[in-house]
């Protein structure tokens, strides 16, 4: 195995299984700063930053700096060492590290007068955590957040580790700041091995081999998934489970191209236990970021955008295959809590919701049985029953999670009661507490826009669209897509990353392309409005132009014009997040399929050879790339509907899981070489087509789906 898939694999292990990056805030306001008083000991040069994890440290004794050009000559004209601390609003042991060194005027002497130190929001700048995380599993073979490393004056790293007390990171700069005077050679030297290391993890070449896309290596890749999962549970067979979406979109996509029956019994068997637990918000919906068990009982209650999105998606799709009302709920509640808790009136969506309050992780989210009997009365005792509450607690100081263990109709008929009976005794009890909850010290805010998790979630919010028909779903992914175009999308096509009170920036990387490429093209499905196709052209054109590495067939994850580290590095494996190299891929893919485009499609295909040997060995941290490798196996159908009508025979379509069909068309013919010569006045016409070549024209989606299902995926 090369040593790039080799690091990286060990990498991505390390980022789903890890709890250092456990929550924590220091504020029940949505503005941390707002309650802080006017006069500050201590300010440096983080105040002017809009990142809430920086502000946090904006009135640390330490001299902070952002991450910047400036910083960097600052280091170098001074000839200071680098101290670079990495993390995010919501981690806890970054907040823990704070308050024991950071606000420590013992600490941050040493610190001020050796170093040069910079703090960094991992989530603003994934190139810079990206680049060092690397570091430290090269130096280490483990990582986690609070990042924090040590690095020559041009950001060259020797040293990296995580969370230290203050006792133990005073020792480690001491010995630096002494070995710095004393032999500054060996450090020096550490520096450029640590450099090498890095830059060969980027040495990619392309693999020059005929294409081999086939079923049988799909169940290679699916083989290899299914010992992995936790048939019983869901997820994958772990101490600590993640979600990560992408891994049972692709096996429904696997299952509605094989009809193998254990590919979507691992779908639901997985998304009925996350609904169930404690890692789902029984009573506000939504999701937390992972659960800190194998039955996804007690999760690290962070929520956070990117995962709400994805799931969101996934529960649509789920629905689509199975009608499983559990499912819808699971959708419509979640949108309700993006909506109440992560958006912006201007439409954009925030980052993240933390853990604790009041210092204590989950506070705002358990209850004690006392609490319920309180406020619902009567029927505390159904409620109580239903979500598992226990008198002395089922968790931590007598607390409670809220979550399930039985359906609707097996609780029902225990307790004698009808379905609806129940539900209404539910939905008055979880109304209730609810409001109550809404007066506890609120989890604290992250309130910054991300490009890339908004993209996430126009996704999401379209596939809810298309699933239930809910025009205030597309209502809400149209406002964000708006809200994007004006805020974060130059003319010349050049993204920004971040948005906060008004200001831009960050340079959009690799992943914030990606995904609003691949959000405009789903929201071309929506409305057969093309500026949004077209606008996903132009943007893949910008991306390719600015961001692709000829050597290696794949994108660099920074662009050519801001790439300023040591080392330039790519996005390939996936994770709790699709990788943006995968996501370009299908979008390539499908792009190429809409504009007549062999030269993308040639290159979705370049990049997916490029990954298909430790596709096939890691399937896991590939799934993204397993759905390339569907969309090759089995082509998408170009379903054109054309006419007055097309909106109707549309949601028709919708209604049903069909993850290689890709729509078009509008009331009339539009510009899309595909739809010429398509329209019939007085009716509405449906063209089931793949690779351009159609069939015999009909005019109901159920003669459309006849078609489409009568081929079996192929032609």
């Amino acid at each position: 195995m090369k040593l790039s898939s080799l690091a990286s694999i060990l990498l991505a292990i390390f980022l789903s299984i890890s709890c250092v990056d456990e929550a924590k805030n220091n504020s029940s306001s949505e503005n941390q700063l707002d309650k802080e008083p006017e006069e500050h000991e201590f300010t440096n040069m983080l105040v002017n930053e809009s990142s809430p994890y920086l502000l946090q440290h904006a009135h640390n004794p330490v001299n902070w700096h952002p991450w910047s050009e400036e910083t960097i000559n600052k280091a170098k004209k001074e000839n200071k060492l680098l101290v670079i601390s990495i993390g995010y609003a919501a981690c806890h042991w970054c907040h823990v590290m704070e308050e024991e060194s950071f606000e420590d005027p013992e600490v941050a002497e040493l610190m001020n007068e050796n170093f040069i130190s910079v703090k960094v929001d991992r989530e603003e700048r994934p190139d810079v955590d990206n680049l060092y995380m690397n570091a430290a599993q090269l130096m280490t073979g483990s990582g986690g957040w609070p990042l924090n490393v040590l690095a020559l004056p041009d950001g060259k790293p020797f040293y990296a580790g995580t969370y230290y007390p203050k006792e133990d990171w005073l020792k480690i700069l001491k010995h630096f700041v002494k070995l710095n005077k004393e032999d500054p050679e060996a450090i020096l030297e550490q520096a450029e091995k640590i450099t090498d290391g890095i830059q060969s993890l980027e040495q990619m070449p392309i693999v020059d081999k005929e294409k081999a896309f086939s079923l049988d290596e799909l169940e290679t890749v699916y083989t290899q998934l299914k010992s992995k999962i936790d048939f019983e549970k869901g997820g994958k067979v772990e101490t600590q489970k993640f979600p990560v979406p992408v891994l049972w979109k692709f096996l429904l996509h696997y299952n509605y191209l094989t009809d193998d029956p254990s590919a979507l019994e691992a779908v639901d068997v997985t998304l009925e236990n996350m609904a169930f637990g404690g890692i789902y918000d029984q009573l506000g919906g939504g999701f937390a970021r992972y659960s800190t068990d194998e039955d996804w009982f007690a999760p690290h209650f962070e929520k956070m955008l990117y995962d709400n999105a994805q799931l969101i998606g996934l529960y649509s799709q789920a629905w689509q295959k199975t009608r499983n009302p559990l499912y819808k709920d699971v959708v419509y509640e979640s949108l309700e809590f993006v909506e109440r808790e992560l958006t912006a009136k201007n439409g954009a969506f925030y980052s993240s919701l933390d853990a604790d309050t009041d210092g204590e992780e989950g506070k705002f989210y358990v209850w004690t049985a006392d609490e319920i009997d309180e406020h619902l009365g009567g029927d505390s005792s159904i409620f109580k029953a239903y979500y598992n509450v226990e008198e002395n607690g089922n968790w931590e100081d007598e607390k409670n999670i809220l979550h399930r263990e039985k359906s609707d109709k097996a609780f029902a008929e225990e307790k004698s009661l009808s379905v609806k009976e129940l539900k209404e005794i539910l939905s008055e009890g979880k109304q209730k507490l609810l409001n109550e909850r809404q007066k506890r010290t609120l989890p604290a805010l992250d309130d910054k826009v991300l490009t890339s998790w908004n993209a996430l979630m126009i996704k999401a919010y379209l596939n809810a669209y298309k699933t239930f028909d809910e025009k205030r779903f597309l209502e809400a992914a149209l406002k964000n897509a708006r809200f994007l175009n004006e805020n974060v999308i130059a003319e010349n096509g050049a993204l920004t990353r971040n948005y906060k009170d008004g200001k831009t920036s960050i340079p959009g990387f690799l992943d914030d392309y990606a995904f609003v490429i691949s959000a405009f093209i789903d929201l071309y499905q929506a409305t057969f409005d093309e500026k949004w196709l077209f606008k996903a052209q132009d943007l893949a054109n910008y991306t390719k132009e600015h961001f692709f590495d000829s050597t290696s067939g794949m994108f660099f994850y920074t662009h050519d014009d801001h790439s300023g580290l040591i080392s330039r590095q790519k996005e390939i494996l996936d994770n709790v997040i699709p990788s943006s190299n995968s996501e370009m891929a299908k979008n390539l893919l499908i792009l190429g399929h809409y504009f007549y485009d062999s030269e993308k499609k040639a290159l979705a295909e370049q990049m997916l050879l490029n990954v298909q040997k430790d596709l096939k060995e890691y399937p896991d941290f590939y799934a993204n790339w397993a759905i390339v490798e569907a969309l090759l196996v089995k082509p998408p159908f170009e379903v054109a509907i054309v006419g007055k009508e097309h909106h109707r025979v549309k949601k028709e379509i919708n209604h049903n899981y069909l993850p290689n069909v890709l729509l078009m068309g509008g009331e009339k013919e539009g510009n899309l070489e595909l739809l010429k010569g398509k329209f019939i006045e007085g009716q509405t016409t449906i063209y089931v087509c793949k690779d351009h070549v159609c069939k015999f024209p009909v005019t109901t989606a159920r003669e459309a789906l006849e078609q489409i299902n009568e081929s079996g995926g192929f032609w």
